[in-house]
This record gives C-alpha cells, structure tokens and sequence, in this order.
C-alpha cells in the first residue's frame, strides 16, 4: 500500500477522506510541520494515525485526556495496529518494560502524556526509538491563552531536541487567532503548513430557550425534533432526575457520569450508540472521542463554562450533515448560578498552599520526597479531615492537576483483594458442607494462581463472569466466606486516583506556579463573560456570535437560530399567534402550558402574548389560572 486511500479502506472501511483530512496527511508525509485547525467531528486523529501507518517506525502522540487515549488504543488494537498508552499509575519496573516494548516491538503508537517529558527514564527510552512523527493533541493546552492552559505542554519542545530531525503536527478543535499563533511559537514551527476549517457549522441551528421550568421544556423539544439526542446537565443527581422523568413520559432514555464504573459507562454507552435507547442524559464527562453521526440533539440544561466547551459539545450533533439542534435551556437566574459556580469558587493562592500542604500530610509525604507515587483518594474523607469547603477544594485540586503538581484521576472503581486462609484440602472440606461456594470458589482458584500464598486484586466482574454469578451474588458470597474464617476478602471503594508528580516544597511547589493560577483565574473570568454575552445578546445571529468569537467574520445570517427565527416572526407573527391563540381557545379554557405545547411558538412570545390579550380584553384568567376567550 503506497496511498494514504488504501490504508483508510484497509484499516477504517472508509472509502473517502473528509474535507482537509488527505490534504493534512500529505503535508505531514512531505516532512513538514503541519497545523490542523478541524472542528470537533472533523476527524483529526486520523491525520496523525495514517501517514504513521506509512512510515517505518513509531508515533509518538502527546495528549492530556487519558479516557481518550485510552480510547484511541483499544481502537488501533482492534484494528490490529500496534498501540501503547502511558498513563498514571505505572510501576518503574511496568514503565521500563513497556518503553522497551516501543523500541524492539514494533509498535506503532506510543500515546503519553505531557507531565511523562519530565522523567528521564521516559526520554532516554524515546531517544532511542525509531520515531517517525510527533503529533501533539489538544495542542491548545500549550497556550496561555489557549482553553485548559496546562504548563506540562511546555515539555514537548523536548522531543524536537531529541529527535530534531522528525516532523510535528498540531492538532485541536478550538483555537482562536492569538492561540493558534502561540502554538506554533511553542512548538518552533518553521514555515509550517497550516490547515483552518471554518468553525461554520451550516445544518446546526444554534437556539437559546428561556424557561423556568426545564425538564418539561426538554420533553418538549424531544417530542418536536425526535431522534438521537444528548442532555448535558451539570451534576450527577441530575442526569439521574432528568433521566426518570423521560423514561416517566414514555422516552427512551439512560444516563451517564462519572461515578458510573467502567462496565456500566460501557453498557449504556453501546445501548445509546446502538440506537437500542435514544436519548443520554450526561455530564460533560461524556462525548470526548464519541463519533455518533445521526445525533439530532444537544440540549444544555445548565450554561456552559466555555465558548469553547461549548462548540466542541454542541459539535456532536449533525454530524451526517443532517439538520440538527444545539439548544441552551437559560432561566433568570442562570448567570449568577454560573458566576457562583466558576468564579465564587476559584481558591486563592494562599488556600491552594494550604491544600497541597495538607494533601501531603494526609498522606504522610516527607518533605523531598513523594514523586510518583500513586494514592487511592477519598475526597469527602479529604475535605472532613480538614474541614474543607468541598467546592473550592475541588477546585484547588484542579488547578494542581492542570498545572502538573498532581495528576487527579476520578475512577470510582471499586478494589477488591482476597487470600485464602486455609490449605487447599480444608478448602475442599469445607466446601463439601457448603456447595452453594463450589462454582465460585472453583472460578477463583482457576484464575489466580498464589491466591493461598498472597493477598490479591482480584476482579469482581471477570469471576462473575467465568462462575455465571451475578456480581451480587459473588459479594455476598465472598462476605460469608470472609465470616467464616475461609478468606481474607478486602472490598473498598475510592472516588479518585491521586498520583504526586513533583517532590514535596510546600510553598516553593506553589509559588513556581502562582503566575500561570492568576492567569488562568483571568481567562477563566474572561470565558464565563463571553458565555454571558452569548446567551443575552439577542440582536446579532447566534452562529455569527460564534464564529467571531473564533475569529471568523461573516456578514450572512443563518436563518435558523434563535434569534434570526424571531426576527423573521417579528412582521408577521404577532397577528398570527393570536389568531392561533384564539382558534385553540374557541372550546375550553387552557392553561399557558397547554397553549405553549400546541402552538409552535417559543414560550416567551407566548406568555407575552397572552399578557397583551387579557390587557386588551381579548382573553380573562378563569379562578382555575387557566385563560378563555372574554365575550362581551
């Protein structure tokens, strides 16, 4: 295979590149430094992926999101491609083993993170490797300007210093002028090759909604404009809220966030991928690395943080080029709520010293020392030891991770470990008198060689499966065996994995990066006004709020979003929705609820609406608060 087409038919089934994709590709296999500017959806990482294909030796993929490398992995595996990750939570000896694997095994991808540059068993290793490309994802990190600056991109100007002579290509999906600049300053460009799709995303009609009641404005919205949907929400109880009451309407709906564990974030991931239910009800921790192409939908029930958060979540939809739906549900008092939740909360520098010194005495790091060692985390325990507000804790934590003096990893798995107690002929005496143990305690044996000798992880989904025991059913089980003297069984469940990349220097930790936290406060308090400014001005086209926003000037109207829809009913629409207004009415008194749910209107146009006819002595609140034509 000698064309970039063969491989994308070979390993994607793909027939045809997506706008810019071959022309990238090309650019990257004529050696040069390439810039790849794609809308979410727009396929980029096949831009690195394939001209590595064609190479002799490996990529080596700088990312910040381990749930997407970790992604990516698996796919490349699946496709029988050689892939590596190196996340948090890696022994020495694991991390040289596998480092080694890059260099003699014929791997293709090595996919790290940025913090990983700083070890010097991690750059001797890649010095050594036979690299044929750098790709940096999300290469907006590395700008001060950029959304989710993380300093630890600074590092990467060391794989050019290692390997001086090998390509670079940068990738994101948001990135306005000034960034984009800073991003090729970063990475040293020289006359690279630059590739900026429009952010104009012409089938998404961009609509802001005011209401105050917001899961029956959802419901309404799923019955108009049926099919594959997201509900982002902001927390965890509501996705479960929100969820209930579609499935209470009838709707086919789940939920998603991060407190679910691995297997059930993939069951209902396949059952909505699948189409088996419609509609996810999520957290902003769902979508990375989804590329569902029929979603019809994306409603945001709560503000978002970001312009940039933003485009890339309401850039799910369409991607079939259908027409689609980008929906923010706003109340009257959704700013503050933003501003209390984003700005309110952000520590000062003097908190953040005061957590990281508590966060090591918690776990009894000596001064010096701590460098990549691995915790399992309670952050409720955390926050009780200390007497910590939870919301400016989190964030505090946040900003350490982003800033690489921790790396924070919210996994909410559960761990179990077991030992057998007893030799293996009590064990078989034993079970002699309880059979219901047989199958499982067989399962368990089979599976773990030196469980007799030494306490072990063991996976409580993997016995299930292999004894075709529920899961309940092994915990239960395992609990009895445990009081009855049988096994050693340990079963706790930790909300985040806390890994300390640098030594213990207290204040000194903090003080280096106090600079980059006061900048990151002021971009921050920058993003939260352009939401702000976004969701109230209702003069100017929503999708050219947007694309300015990103630096791309249009003079042309949509058509299509909120605002040019109520400019063009302005003219006509205020006799007409009395006339419908009217008609409905001609039978039996209505509520303004049931008005809103029959008529095509926005609920603010018709609320106004029916406030001018009672004024106007066209319509009279009846003593039930619903409205009926006033006959004189």
């Amino acid at each position: 295979m000698t064309q970039p087409i063969q491989f994308l038919e070979r390993y994607w089934n793909h027939t045809a590149f997506r706008p810019m994709q071959e022309d990238i590709i090309n650019a990257v296999l004529q050696n040069e430094d390439t810039f790849a500017l794609l809308p979410t959806g727009g396929g980029k990482s096949l831009c690195f992926q394939i001209p590595a294909l064609m190479r002799d030796g490996i990529c080596i993929v700088v990312s910040p999101l381990v749930g997407l490398m970790k992604d990516q992995v698996n796919n490349l595996n699946d496709k029988g491609i050689k892939a590596l990750a190196i996340t948090s939570g890696i022994s020495y000896s694991e991390l040289d083993t596998l480092l080694d694997n890059c260099i003699y095994g014929n791997y293709k991808f090595l996919y790290l993170s940025p913090e990983r540059l700083q070890q010097d068993l991690v750059k001797d290793r890649i010095q050594q490797m036979n690299v044929n490309l750098i790709a940096v994802d999300e290469a907006h990190c590395i700008s001060q300007w950029g959304n989710d600056f993380r300093p630890a991109y600074k590092n990467i100007k060391i794989l050019r210093e290692l390997h001086p002579t090998v390509n670079v290509i940068a990738l994101t999906a948001t990135a306005k002028p000034d960034v984009v600049e800073d991003i090729i300053s970063e990475l040293d460009f020289i006359s690279p090759k630059i590739f900026k799709a429009s952010f104009q995303r012409p089938n998404i009609a961009y609509m802001i909604l005011e209401t105050d009641d917001k899961q029956y404005k959802v419901e309404q919205i799923l019955k108009k404009h049926k099919g594959s949907s997201i509900i982002y929400v902001r927390t965890r109880r509501a996705t479960i809220e929100i969820n209930s009451y579609l499935e209470s309407k009838g709707f086919s709906s789940l939920y998603y966030h991060g407190g679910l564990n691995s297997k059930e974030k993939q069951d209902h991931l396949t059952l909505w991928s699948q189409n088996e239910k419609e509609i996810m009800v999520a957290t902003t921790a769902f979508g990375m690395g989804i590329d569902k192409a029929d979603v019809k939908n994306i409603i945001h029930v709560n503000l978002p943080e970001s312009l940039e958060s933003y485009y890339q979540e309401a850039g799910r939809a369409g991607r079939n080029g259908g027409k689609s739906f980008a929906i923010i549900l706003k109340s009257k008092t959704d700013e503050q709520a933003l501003k209390n939740q984003f700005l309110n909360v952000l520590p000062s520098i003097d908190f953040l010293k005061q957590v990281y010194r508590k966060l090591c005495n918690y776990f009894q790091i000596s001064y010096g020392e701590g460098e990549q060692t691995v915790h399992e985390f309670n952050f409720n325990n955390f926050c009780k030891t200390y007497e910590f507000n939870t919301a400016i804790t989190f964030n505090a934590l946040q900003i350490l991770d982003r800033n690489s003096v921790i790396s924070l990893t919210q996994q909410f798995n559960y761990q179990a470990k077991l030992q057998f107690l007893i030799s293996n002929q009590s064990l078989f005496r034993y079970l002699e008198t309880h059979k219901q143990f047989d199958v499982l305690v067989k399962s368990i044996m089979r599976t773990y060689g030196g469980i007799f000798e030494n306490l072990l992880k063991i996976n409580i989904n993997l016995i299930s499966d292999k004894a075709s025991i529920s899961e309940d059913v092994v915990l239960k089980s395992l609990h009895q065996l445990k009081k009855d003297g049988v096994v050693d069984f340990q079963y706790s469940n930790t909300d985040a994995e806390l890994t300390f990349l640098v030594p213990r220097e207290d204040d000194k930790t903090i003080n280096r990066i106090s600079k980059h936290v006061e900048q990151q406060f002021n971009l921050k308090k920058h993003q939260i006004d352009a939401v702000i400014e976004y969701v109230t001005n209702n003069a100017l086209c929503k999708n050219r709020q947007l694309l300015d926003y990103f630096g791309e000037n249009i003079k042309t109207d949509c058509g299509m979003c909120s605002v040019c829809i109520s400019k063009k009913g302005t003219k006509t629409e205020s006799k007409s929705i009395i006339h419908d207004i009217i008609m409905l009415l001609e039978n039996q008194p209505l509520s303004s609820r049931k008005i809103i749910e029959n008529l095509s209107y926005d609920d603010k146009t018709v609320l106004t609406t029916l406030q001018v006819m009672i004024e106007n002595d066209i319509l009279e609140l009846t003593p039930n608060n619903t409205y009926k034509i006033k006959h004189t």
